[in-house]
């Protein structure tokens, strides 16, 4: 189940938040869960209330009884998120000196030894401070505790979402470093979209309440637009939209395992080791998503001819396939083409995702007559094609 609330600064707690915390807290103890339970508490911009409603997620849970401690997260000096603060433990955190300044980190290791019942993470797509513990991102972290039996409680934007950073970076100007693999947020047992409207978002921005005074007034001419705004807003509505879906396809097919269900959709994306490929891998990644279907990624080797790939590039577009949880193919032969058109006919592809070469960045992810070539061979087969132009934004 995935509702959607509507928080503000002095946030309400979601309209069924009450039902759900009964159901969180009863049976805790009985030990028949190894794994801890995962929440998230999701948003299109900072300055949502995403903080806000995980501590007063925390506070809730501990009047009920809980043992609830507060493994990260920061008051940025904000009354208002001290005030949630108060009264829950803090883990103390890990010190790192890192190029001559010291930095506050999770105490990973802490918590795990603490051990309570539920952890309240602060933004999951940080990246740690290298020599601060043994990951490198907090979502690590957060899997960890999970996996130590430990209820989760973490916060994190639509933009930091891998198959979504992109498209987010395209829209605001602004590229998106910090990631979390789709994976990890939908092994969320729930998430809750915390909204705001953009006319709020930049209210709360002028009155100090999401940056330092200095930086707002180039915020609100770039990031903080209404327009970038409202269309993150949107890729986080959309997002929601297609785990729904799917928890409904999930439910359904439960109740109904014996009937006769129609072919599946399953889209394919041939890629090489040329910039972009991750691009496309991304939106393919969308599209799956929205249509539920399963994604392949296929990468055909041509035997001798004289030079090898870009190990390196094909190594970051096999991360990102592995972070948006689609399946790797490492074919070989000497007519790529072909070996793409007949894995996609033996795994009865219905959808072949291709990148256009035309201009800049995108030079080299398929030539026009790799294209062309592709489209008539898969129009042969009875396969849809789908060209992902230079820079296109999904529709």
């Amino acid at each position: 189940m995935i509702p959607l609330a509507d928080h503000d600064d002095d946030a309400a707690r979601p309209a069924d938040s009450a039902a759900a915390d009964t159901a969180d807290v009863a049976g805790l103890g009985d030990g028949a869960e190894a794994a801890g339970h995962f929440r998230i508490y999701l948003a299109a911009a900072a300055g949502a209330g995403k903080t806000i409603a995980m501590l007063d997620e925390g506070q809730r849970r501990r009047q009920r009884g809980a043992d609830v401690v507060i493994a990260f997260a920061q008051s940025h000096g904000r009354p208002v998120t001290q005030a949630r603060m108060t009264g829950l433990e803090m883990v103390p955190r890990q010190v790192t000196d890192y190029r001559g300044t010291q930095f506050e980190e999770l105490d990973l290791d802490a918590v795990i030894r603490r051990h309570p019942r539920v952890a309240l993470v602060d933004e999951l797509a940080h990246t740690n401070v290298p020599g601060s513990g043994r990951h490198s991102k907090r979502w690590q972290d957060v899997l960890e505790m999970l996996d130590a039996g430990i209820d989760v409680v973490t916060t994190v934007n639509i933009q930091h979402l891998e198959s979504v950073a992109d498209t987010a970076g395209r829209i605001t100007g602004v590229p998106v470093r910090e990631r979390v693999p789709d994976w990890v947020v939908r092994r969320a047992d729930r998430i809750e979209l915390v909204d705001s409207s953009p006319e709020q978002l930049r209210g709360r921005m002028v009155n100090g309440n999401i940056y330092p005074p200095e930086q707002v007034p180039q915020a609100l001419t770039h990031f903080f637009r209404a327009d970038n705004l409202t269309a993150l807003r949107e890729l986080a509505l959309r997002f929601l939209a297609d785990e729904t879906g799917e928890g409904l396809r999930q439910r359904l097919a439960r109740r109904r395992a014996l009937a006769r269900w129609e072919t599946p959709e399953r889209i394919l994306v041939g890629v090489t080791a040329a910039p972009g490929s991750e691009a496309v891998v991304r939106r393919a990644a969308q599209l799956a998503a929205r249509t539920e279907a399963g994604l392949d990624v296929v990468h055909v080797t041509v035997p001798d001819t004289g030079g090898a790939e870009d190990g390196d590039s094909l190594s970051r577009v096999q991360q990102v396939v592995a972070d948006v949880g689609a399946t790797w193919h490492q074919l070989a032969g000497t007519d790529p083409d072909s070996v793409l058109i007949e894995f996609a006919r033996t795994e009865r592809i219905t959808m072949i995702v291709i990148g256009a070469s035309q201009h800049g960045r995108w030079a080299g992810i398929l030539a026009d007559s790799t294209v062309r070539r592709v489209s008539r061979l898969a129009a042969e087969a009875g396969i849809d094609v789908h060209i992902v132009a230079p820079g296109q934004t999904p529709a």
